[in-house]
């Protein structure tokens, strides 16, 4: 999400759309699993790599057969083409390491060319807005989301791209998630979650805002209308399931007289062939960022694929952790991943921060142990790259 740009002078710029966490709601029964801090790094505003910025980093996803980890920038092909990093990162029980840059890779259009830069738009390509990423189990292969190019009518987009960056496919949508008069997707809140079940063939695709006809956003005074998540079948693109999901109220009032004040869906990442994970993340002007992790049943809640708008209650959602109880300042945090076990065992997360390209941020890279509650799938969620 673009929109947390000018952070630091969040209150005349409109920076960004979605960063700080409210207080806690109402969750689902069931003992919270919690998490243990175990580093963070933090890239320098002004990092390069192989000639291109390193930044906008909206989406990360680790695979165990490479040992690497891949990284995917929300540049619109501004900056530089529109692209994803491979890096390693390393850390103990209780440090995180730097990150290690092995690779960038432009994303390439199904014809084969990079993406053309929102200045020079070429006819017939969109200018995408990537979110999230997930590598495909056995393939060499990752998934990934963008937000769409309204302005040019172009809606959200999931497609299929080989490691170096090459074009497979574009999975095609149901036409439910192209904008429309007073319906559809709000531009700028679409796809900013992927998770793929273990295996490799479902895929849940998360919506950061509510669509128009199901309701207004989250408020400092509401939560607001859900959000919807989407099953699909990852080779057909066939949608097998859709559920609601209800963010919280947004959690400060701004301090200053304009400026964003906004919470909504930022990722979500399998935890078992059953859960989710869900990282809430929310933003006011003169407040800051706050974020939010919740656990969810997707087998909870009404099928609400056939229902254009939305009259069926939420998946409950149980409390992980609040960020600030880790005593932690985060920043954009938009990516979230599995990394590989501690080498005495413990499950880790990996969370990733989007910078907008703004110096008055950073690029923030967060490693956490996680306890998985009573019930848990006891393999570090199962992670779905794994062979």
């Amino acid at each position: 999400m673009r929109r947390l740009a000018g952070l630091a002078a969040c209150a005349a710029a409109l920076l960004l759309a979605g960063c700080a966490h409210p207080p806690a709601p109402p969750s689902a029964p069931g003992a919270a699993a919690p998490l243990r801090l175990i580093g963070t790094a933090t890239l320098p505003p002004g990092t390069t790599y192989d000639g291109t910025p390193v930044g906008g980093l909206s989406g990360i996803d680790y695979d165990p057969a490479q040992d690497l980890y891949l990284l995917i920038s929300d540049d619109r092909s501004t900056h530089a083409p529109a692209r994803v990093y491979t890096a390693r990162l390393r850390y103990t029980a209780t440090q995180l390491a730097p990150p290690e840059f092995t690779g960038v890779h432009t994303l390439r259009h199904a014809g084969g060319r990079p993406f053309a830069p929102p200045a020079r738009p070429e006819p017939g390509m969109d200018v995408p807005d990537p979110e999230a990423v997930r590598w495909r189990p056995g393939s060499g292969h990752f998934l990934w989301t963008s937000e769409g190019d309204f302005a040019r009518g172009f809606g959200p987009q999931l497609r299929e791209s080989r490691a170096d960056g090459s074009a497979v496919r574009d999975i095609t949508l149901p036409a439910a998630f192209q904008p429309a008069p007073g319906a559809g997707p709000r531009g700028n809140g679409t796809l900013e979650g992927l998770a793929l079940v273990p295996g490799g063939r479902t895929a849940w695709l998360a919506m950061e805002l509510p669509w128009r006809q199901d309701g207004p956003p989250a408020t400092p005074a509401s939560p607001g209308a859900p959000v919807r998540f989407t099953a699909i079948d990852v080779d057909s693109g066939r949608p097998l399931r859709q559920i609601a999901y209800q963010p919280d109220a947004v959690p400060h009032a701004r301090r200053v007289p304009v400026g964003p004040q906004m919470n909504g869906v930022s990722e979500i990442l399998a935890d078992g062939p059953h859960h989710l994970l869900v990282l809430e993340r929310a933003y006011s002007a003169g407040v800051g960022v706050s974020a939010r992790l919740y656990r969810i049943d997707t087998r909870e809640g009404q099928d609400t694929l056939a229902l254009p708008m939305l009259a069926a209650a939420a998946a409950p959602k149980t409390l992980v952790a609040d960020f600030a109880a880790l005593g932690l300042a985060v920043d954009n945090l938009e990516g979230m991943a599995w990394g590989p076990p501690l080498p005495g065992g413990g499950c880790v997360l990996v969370f990733v921060s989007d910078d907008n390209f703004n110096p008055a941020q950073v690029t923030q890279f967060i490693a956490v142990q996680y306890l998985e509650p009573q019930g848990g799938q006891g393999r570090c969620g199962t992670t779905a790259a794994s062979p």
